[in-house]
């Protein structure tokens, strides 16, 4: 690389500990990174608009970039029990939310299609209005009674009840259930000009930082707690062990498989626009990772 590559992620647990060693020079031959941090929401806004190298966004985002941007095989977070929450502040049942008010942190989220593919399927007549929150605003409106309920995502799953809030429904449960596939939450994607050699670089240097991470836990420490909303180090424990693994090292067919489903599935929802049959094409050493099956 001539120059840094400029990268945005967000400053949760799970990015930091994912992009520690890559971030600070620390995998051999990896390209060097000039690192911006920003919510997921922000990021994904980045994306559309073309504005950085390399980006961790939402799945649902990629219909709009997948032309400037590819996804890479690895960096990104899916998996089992760990889907986003609506929220309510009583015990009830997803018919509860019929015309309801409902909270989310962004529209354009993973968070978003997995919640209105649920609500399509469990809430009678729909929910009432959408309205957008920053994710830290959340679940303080659903305890002052602003909104009726709200999605949230991330460390929340571990810090809802401090708010005397009720978990009424799991996304993730739903969709494997719903599907047997994993939960494809963020991806990272780089922008198709830094050209096939760059690319496959970038992805072995990010799986490297993640298997480093692994092996290491503790160098990792201190940049991840430096960036933490939440600081209570168990709390950082636990979302680093949901949010990353196997799939973060390597997608494999099962991962292509929940992002084409999720995108698949919104698409005739008339969520997402209709995903290109090869838009999730990546080669990474040598290896066709996405399989024309899917």
């Amino acid at each position: 690389m001539t120059r840094p590559l400029n990268i945005a992620y967000s400053p949760c647990p799970n990015d930091t500990f994912v992009f520690d060693a890559l971030a600070h020079g620390r995998v051999p031959g990896g390209p060097e990174l000039a690192v911006t941090f920003a919510d997921i929401d922000l990021t994904n806004g980045m994306a559309e608009r073309g504005e950085f190298d390399v980006l961790k966004v939402s799945y649902a985002v990629l219909p709009w970039v997948l032309e400037e941007y590819a996804l890479l095989p690895c960096g990104g977070a899916l998996g089992r029990g760990c889907g986003p929450l609506v929220l309510a502040r009583e015990q009830g049942s997803a018919a509860d939310l019929a015309g309801r008010t409902v909270a989310v942190p962004s529209e354009r989220s993973t968070a978003y299609l997995l919640f209105r593919l649920w609500a399509a399927a469990e809430v009678p007549g729909g929910v009432g209005e959408i309205v957008v929150l920053p994710f830290h605003e959340i679940m303080p409106a659903v305890r002052d009674g602003k909104v009726d309920a709200g999605l949230v995502i991330h460390e929340a799953r571990f810090t809802y009840q401090d708010y005397g809030l009720s978990c009424l429904a799991d996304m993730g449960e739903h969709w494997e259930t719903t599907t047997g596939l994993p939960i494809p939450l963020g991806a990272i994607i780089a922008k198709r000009s830094l050209g096939e050699p760059a690319l496959r670089e970038l992805a072995a240097a990010i799986r490297t930082s993640v298997r480093m991470a692994w092996d290491d836990p503790e160098a990792s420490r201190p940049y991840v707690l430096e960036h933490a909303q939440e600081m209570d180090p168990a709390v950082t424990e636990a979302h680093i062990g949901l949010y990353v693994n196997d799939f973060t090292a390597d997608l494999g067919t099962d991962g292509y498989a929940a992002v084409r489903g999720l995108l698949t599935r919104a698409a005739a929802e008339g969520l997402v626009p209709p995903l290109g049959h090869d838009a999730l094409n990546f080669f990474a050493d040598g290896i066709r990772k996405t399989p024309q099956t899917l």
